[in-house]
């Protein structure tokens, strides 16, 4: 895919990932940062499961899986008591 498409991926996970856990994105930056991330470990969840990505489609869903995982455990470290 590349690097530019790799960003792009990252980019719209992250943006769906804010859209589906906080309502709203985190800003382009923030988005990209959430969305490389989560698509790491995306990709670390689904090959745990045994499920192989192989389109654009499936990265992007895996890289919004992983990206609202990411932001439930960041969610889990930032409750105050």
């Amino acid at each position: 895919m590349g690097i530019l498409g790799s960003i792009i991926i990252g980019i719209l996970a992250g943006f769906l990932a804010g859209k589906i856990y906080k309502g709203r994105g985190f800003g382009l930056v923030v988005n990209l940062i959430v969305g490389l991330i989560g698509a790491l470990l995306g990709g670390w969840i689904f090959g745990l499961l045994g499920l192989a990505i192989n389109s654009v489609i499936g990265s992007l869903i895996s890289a919004t899986i992983g990206a609202v995982v990411l932001l439930w455990i960041v969610s889990l470290f930032n409750r105050r008591v």
